[in-house]
């Protein structure tokens, strides 16, 4: 109740008091000063305070009603910049506020505006950097591909091409026994057995590191379907997926939200202990969300947690701050945990909003 009556309505209120105040006690003075110097025969005691009391009745009616009818404009509009203030905390740098007023409140609006436009600027550009930042990884990552392949070619060629060259003398030279010297020769043959079998084994070796580590250049909701499939056939989980077809991504922000949903499914199986878990891909507007829910035994968020949490916690809120996102965690103990992922979403040229 009190918390309501320092507001900018009732603010304005008390200053139609003050003002009746002050005028009141300056006319009551005028009047009885005119009253005891001059004596009148019009004026007297009983017309003067009849008079100031009219006078404070109406006034009181008048202050109540201009302090409503005055603030309520201003107070509107500083209503609209706390939500856009609050718009711009959740990351939505497109709102704005429109005003064809000259004065101080339009100065702030405008400054906000541009602040708004700013800001959607800076989210462009940590997204182009990130987007640069994943082109210079993956031109190292070719570079560590060809050098890697050239150093497989050394092996290849210093360690099996020269084995089976051994192999082929030995054989050839296990061909020339097997008449004569049989003993020889099934020494002989042993050798390019064992000598077969450590080629072998070098191959394979080599061949390993010819395998990929994980697929690429799938899209997200791909990729998120194969990773609950995988999880769905090694843990006793029930998932209930919600994906948006229909979201598309840079790969930079992709790649980001999928080891986001990698490493926050990784807690889950680690650490919650969940029978159940829920997972929510969308679009609304200029934003893609993500919501990640489970049924374990949660946690207190006001708590350090341990190190390996903490830091899986750390990563995923780094991971969605670097591309101008926010990232929220809700829980408590025996409730489940609850994770909250917005992304601004950086339209294709001739893309519209959905």
């Amino acid at each position: 109740m009190f918390k309501h009556l320092t507001s900018i309505r009732y603010s304005y209120i008390r200053s139609h008091f003050y003002a009746m105040f002050i005028t009141t006690v300056t006319m009551l003075a005028i009047l009885l000063s005119i009253h005891v110097l001059f004596k009148p025969g019009w004026l007297t005691s009983a017309s003067i305070f009849v008079f100031i009391g009219l006078y404070i009745v109406l006034s009181t009616i008048v202050s109540i009603y201009a302090g409503f009818r005055s603030s309520g404009n201003l107070k509107s509009r500083l209503d609209s910049l706390s939500v856009l203030i609050t718009q711009y905390a959740n990351g939505n740098y497109e709102s704005s506020i429109y005003t064809n007023k000259d004065d101080e409140v339009t100065r702030i609006v405008n400054e906000l505006n541009e602040l708004g436009i700013k800001m959607q600027n800076q989210v462009k550009s940590i997204q182009r950097l990130a987007d640069e930042k994943s082109e210079f990884a993956k031109s190292a990552h070719k570079t560590a591909v060809i050098e890697e392949r050239q150093r497989i070619a050394r092996d290849l060629h210093d360690a099996v091409s020269q084995q089976l060259f051994a192999l082929t003398m030995m054989s050839e030279a296990a061909l020339k026994q097997m008449d004569k010297n049989p003993v020889i020769a099934k020494e002989q043959l042993q050798e390019v057995a064992s000598a077969a079998l450590q080629a072998q084994t070098e191959m394979r070796a080599l061949l390993l590191h010819l395998r990929p580590v994980h697929l690429s250049g799938e899209p997200l909701v791909n990729g998120i379907k194969k990773l609950i499939g995988e999880l769905e056939q090694k843990c006793n989980i029930h998932f209930h997926l919600s994906l948006d077809e229909n979201v598309k991504l840079h790969n930079t922000v992709e790649d980001h939200l999928f080891r986001i949903v990698q490493e926050s499914l990784s807690n889950i199986l680690r650490h919650a202990n969940a029978t159940a878990v829920k997972l929510e891909l969308y679009q609304r507007g200029r934003e893609v969300f993500v919501h990640i829910r489970d049924n374990g035994k949660g946690f207190d968020t006001n708590k350090k947690e341990e190190n390996k949490t903490s830091y899986g916690l750390k990563t995923m809120r780094e991971r969605s701050e670097e591309l101008g996102g926010t990232f929220t965690i809700r829980s408590n103990p025996n409730e489940g945990t609850y994770i909250d992922i917005r992304m601004p979403y950086r339209m294709q040229e001739g893309e519209e909003v959905k």
